[in-house]
């Protein structure tokens, strides 16, 4: 499997705050891939550069052999590369069928292929289904978290970007959330996630990077660095 995403020497600022220092790393097609570590780390910056929503200082991203650094956000979603932002920020007042709907705003194949997907999400998450016609804003935390992931999975997306899927979360539906995202990459959808809940992370990341004010720290193997001493006193509680 090919590379999918490389960012290269990544700086980005926040006004006078330097918030990601001259980062690096790398996304390999079929992969997922998480970046660990508490809050303010520079988690969400490093997902808002790569999306699009924030320009760096400098640096280079490159995804699928285009240099998207510089590149606008809804370029790069044509590209295949979706966002599910960090607190869901699903359309409240719309139903969830036409959230579904704004997901696949940018495709420009038939309206076949579109309604196709729709029943593909609805297969994978059937709890939308019965709510197709409900109001976004009056589902529970979980259930938004999942139309947002339905709603980015609507523009067939090559890669997604994950940011904080299990925040406000319950532990059970958190290991349901998880385990779509397993599904995702099981139907050839690389991932990229980003997670203060380290412990779920790991399970299923296939590799890691903790990031800590702004710099990579550590990197390797999810499971080698769920052993790490570090990272279980820092980010693990044990």
């Amino acid at each position: 499997m090919g590379e999918m995403l490389r960012v290269s020497n990544l700086n980005v600022f926040y006004g006078s705050i330097h918030a990601i220092r001259d980062i690096s790393f790398h996304v390999d097609e079929g992969e997922i891939v998480t970046l660990i570590g508490a809050n303010g780390a520079g988690k969400t910056t490093t997902m808002h550069a790569i999306s699009g929503l924030l320009r760096p200082k400098s640096g280079e991203i490159d995804f699928m052999d285009h240099r998207i650094s510089q590149m606008e956000a809804h370029k790069i979603i044509g590209l295949g590369l979706a966002q599910v932002p960090e607190g869901r920020r699903v359309f409240s007042h719309l139903s969830v069928q036409e959230n579904l709907e704004m997901g696949a705003y940018t495709r420009k194949d038939s309206k076949e292929a579109v309604l196709d997907d729709y029943e593909m999400v609805f297969e994978r998450l059937p709890r939308l289904k019965e709510r197709r016609k409900q109001q976004a804003g009056t589902l529970s935390g979980g259930e938004q978290q999942m139309l947002a992931i339905g709603r980015a999975l609507m523009c067939r997306p090559k890669m997604l970007l994950l940011d904080e899927p299990s925040m406000g979360l319950s532990p059970l539906l958190v290991k349901e959330i998880f385990k779509i995202i397993e599904d995702v990459k099981k139907d050839g959808v690389t991932v990229l996630l980003v997670e203060q809940n380290a412990k779920m992370a790991l399970e299923i990341a296939d590799r890691a990077y903790v990031l800590e004010t702004g710099t990579i720290k550590m990197e390797g193997p999810a499971e080698e660095l769920a052993n790490n001493i570090e990272v279980r006193k820092a980010y693990l509680g044990c």
